[in-house]
């Protein structure tokens, strides 16, 4: 290939497995439905269990703990748990800039501990030619914090009449595009578009809301069997595996209460994903009429399994609005924010802030069990579209080709025929942890090197077909995932010489990438602020 493809990277936040319509879900997604239709998807594809850790990964090829990204954008401390991303790392726009690229990120960034001083870990220090976004990791859809263009605060643009951070990264996205075209059209792009929805909190406009009155109904429990149906029908899963149990902590449908309440939670959570396909419409347009979708590499995927996390009545507002800044406490006209999954309050408005809950986040995540923070299945599977009509050349495959985030740099690499550095500013950095996907464009693979993840102690090895995962502090598990990949029967104790080999091989993989055991990190969290939801402490 003569020319150099450009590059279209789509991340979304905090979106299960099968939410969207490709991958089985009741969200109505076209757009992402042709990509799917007219590209790949891949079946056993994984992220990181987390917001800034999968971030790190996906943008350096590395794994987190070796970016600085060891838990989240809060110091923890020692090396690999600083909460910033380190300079000892490569991103893809940097290691793209050397190969002729030019660079454009809309979106969400979260791999930087200082949120209003521009340092060595913002886009445009790390190979971004520009940038529009958040560096914050949550908030306000209506009214964002730590709103940025380039690497100005730009938060007076919320205050434009019908703002909606949701479109405002679609729109700067897909005007990159076009200015692109105009500016610099022999030169190939990298474009990151990082959404944040459908993160909470719960905030959507009514017309979207509306066109899922009635869709979820039946309930979690009678939608997770559809879904599982839809996905084994389209070839993703295997119909040998088990649907797992409803989450032991939620009622069956019928007996939950406040249904009202709940059913409009997932209307607005539907919603939300239900924009972001708009605007995803909108970029893809911006291609076509410029003349470039046949030669972009278009990657859409999400940063960790659906959300569980509760946001209660007695949040600290204090502690959001000012500390950590993903919140505000009053709207743009100055009404009171009203916090909490509190039933007679319905998600949506800029007043609300809201999640949807462990029982949608079960549906979200079907087949699979847990969620966002875990590294079971329902942690870490993400869909992955691949769509590059140059490069690709069948039309709405299925590759069960196992992957994960440091694939992703060696994919974009590979394609784009850039040598990755073997230093940064006159230092060396690690080697690329991931292999390229490329070669699974044209058919399966038979084989690939072992995958690794740890989180927060939660950790996993995968090794063919055998895969090792603790839920910390619990015992190790071990699942044959060619037979059981929904993870519902245990094998270690039938197993044991193979639970011990592979545990061996995750300990020498966490001490060459700068793992702490989870018990340190405990005892120095203790000493730090931290965010209400999160059971750090479990």
């Amino acid at each position: 290939m003569s020319k150099k493809p450009n590059i279209l990277l789509i991340l979304n936040d905090d979106m299960g497995y099968s939410d969207i319509g490709c991958y089985g879900g009741e969200v109505q997604t076209p757009n992402l439905d042709r990509l799917a239709a007219n590209g790949l998807r891949f079946s056993q594809f994984y992220n990181t269990a987390r917001c800034s850790p999968s971030r790190a990964s996906l943008l350096t090829g590395l794994h987190p703990h070796q970016t600085g990204i060891g838990v989240l954008t809060y110091s923890f401390g020692p090396e690999g748990y600083a909460g910033d991303l380190n300079e000892r790392c490569v991103t893809i726009p940097e290691a793209l800039k050397a190969g002729g690229y030019r660079n454009y990120m809309s979106g969400k960034w979260h791999v930087a501990a200082n949120l209003t001083e521009p340092t060595a870990s913002w886009p445009l220090q790390r190979g971004f030619d520009e940038f529009f976004g958040t560096i914050i990791g949550a908030g306000s859809f209506y009214d964002p914090n730590t709103l940025t263009r380039g690497n100005e605060n730009v938060e007076h643009e919320a205050r434009q009449e019908g703002f909606f951070y949701t479109d405002a990264i679609s729109d700067q996205a897909a005007a990159n595009i076009r200015k692109h075209a105009q500016q610099h059209g022999g030169q190939p792009f990298f474009q990151y578009v990082a959404y944040t929805a459908p993160h909470w909190p719960l905030h959507a406009h009514e017309e979207d809301i509306a066109k899922y009155k009635g869709r979820f109904d039946a309930g979690w429990d009678a939608l997770r069997e559809a879904r599982l149906e839809r996905l084994v029908a389209s070839g993703i899963l295997d119909k040998a595996w088990a649907l797992t149990g409803r989450d032991p902590s939620q009622p069956a449908w019928p007996e939950a209460e406040h249904k009202a309440w709940l059913l409009r939670c997932m209307e607005v959570y539907a919603a939300q994903i239900d924009r972001m396909d708009q605007g995803i419409g909108r970029i893809l347009q911006a291609l076509e009429q410029t003349g470039q979708l046949d030669d972009t590499l278009v990657i859409f995927m999400s940063d960790n399994g659906a959300c569980a996390e509760d946001i209660p009545e007695s949040v600290p507002v204090d502690e959001l609005v000012n500390n950590l800044m993903i919140a505000r406490s009053h709207t743009r006209d100055g009404a009171e924010v009203r916090f909490g999954n509190q039933p007679d309050i319905m998600p949506g408005p800029e007043d609300t802030y809201q999640s949807y809950g462990t029982a949608w986040a079960n549906l979200s995540n079907t087949p699979f069990r847990l969620y966002k923070h875990w590294i079971h299945e329902g942690g870490i599977a993400t869909p992955l579209i691949f769509h590059w009509p140059s490069g690709i050349a069948e039309k709405g495959g299925v590759r069960h080709t196992p992957g994960y985030l440091p694939d992703i740099m060696a994919t974009i690499l590979d394609i784009s025929a850039t040598d990755y550095p073997g230093e940064r500013a006159g230092n060396p950095v690690p080697p690329l942890e991931g292999v390229t996907l490329a070669p699974a464009f044209r058919a399966d693979l038979a084989e690939r090197a072992p995958m690794f993840w740890e989180h927060e102690g939660n950790a996993a090895v995968r090794i063919g077909k055998w895969k090792l995962v603790r839920r910390y502090p619990e015992a190790w598990e071990l699942y044959d995932m060619a037979q059981d990949r929904t993870e519902t029967r245990d094998l270690a104790a039938q197993h044991p010489e193979r639970v011990a080999e592979m545990r061996a091989r995750y300990e020498e993989w966490a001490e060459r990438c700068g793992v702490i055991p989870r018990e340190k990190i405990l005892e120095l969290m203790r000493q730090q602020p931290a965010a209400f939801w999160e059971e750090e402490e479990a």
